[in-house]
């Protein structure tokens, strides 16, 4: 969803953010990506709260722009079910797609994700990955296991 069709929906409104607000976004930032560190956490509880993460630069990005997401009753973002994310995950496995945007949300920034800095290092990283490590999605992947070598 582009911005202006959220200003046209009323989904976002002007806001002016204080040090308070932005100080405690980065806070809740701060520990969730320590949290999201922590090994004894299964990879989905990481995952979750690095995501958690994301978001909420999302939101002080938008707060520094002076906006703040609507909550006027009706006006929530619109979130897909639990359901058809885990479905086009499934999907974009299947495909063998490298990388996968299951929901509207994150498929508005996979364009600029694909031709993005991060992905053009990560390109550059993966050529000089050994053979002897496993590949994902679309590449080779490692015969036998860890004992048989």
């Amino acid at each position: 969803m582009s911005w202006k069709k959220l200003q046209t929906e009323g989904r976002v409104r002007r806001h002016k953010a204080g040090k308070k607000e932005l100080n405690e976004l980065r806070a809740l930032i701060a520990r969730d990506l320590e949290d999201a560190a922590i090994q004894e956490l299964s990879d989905d509880r990481r995952f979750a709260t690095a995501y958690n993460a994301a978001l909420q630069t999302a939101k002080m990005a938008i707060a520094c722009a002076s906006y703040k997401l609507s909550s006027t009753p009706g006006s929530s973002p619109v979130k897909a079910s639990t359901e058809s994310v885990a479905r086009a995950i499934l999907d974009g496995i299947e495909r063998e797609e490298e990388d996968i945007f299951p929901d509207q949300m994150s498929e508005s920034i996979a364009e600029g994700w694909r031709k993005g800095a991060t992905k053009a290092l990560e390109r550059q990283f993966a050529a000089y990955t050994p053979e002897s490590v496993p590949k994902i999605a679309g590449h080779p992947q490692r015969s036998g296991t860890q004992e048989q070598r």
